[in-house]
């Protein structure tokens, strides 16, 4: 008795048409196609989840040393002076504070000077 492949091989096909949905021409269509751009696309995803880690601490820095700049204060002695005065306020929500309210970052600013 032999043995058929269909459903195994449709199911492969189904899966491959599902994740390559989006794409352009050929590569969505055309197996050999698909299949190298879906591997492809699969380790750019991989890639920049740890990539957008790393621009978004960059963007908080950037934003972190405009604001201290606005107050004639540098990022990386502020950044000093936050651990040394023990204060455990992460980048991201001090990028926040100095967007959304620019008067308690600068008050922030101020007394970790001074401690």
């Amino acid at each position: 008795m032999r043995v058929k492949r269909g459903i195994v091989g449709n199911r492969k096909k189904k899966k491959l048409h599902k994740m390559t949905k989006g794409f352009v021409g050929g590569r969505r269509n055309l197996m050999r196609a698909a299949k190298e751009t879906l591997d492809k696309s699969l380790a750019y995803a991989f890639r920049d989840r740890r990539a957008r880690k790393r621009e978004f601490r960059q963007l908080w820095i950037a934003r972190i040393n405009a604001a201290l700049r606005l107050n004639g204060k540098r990022y990386s002695l502020f950044i000093h002076d936050l651990s040394k005065a023990g204060v455990e306020i992460d980048r991201k929500i001090l990028s926040d504070l100095a967007i959304t309210d620019p008067k308690g970052f600068s008050f922030i600013a101020d007394s970790v000077a001074k401690s």
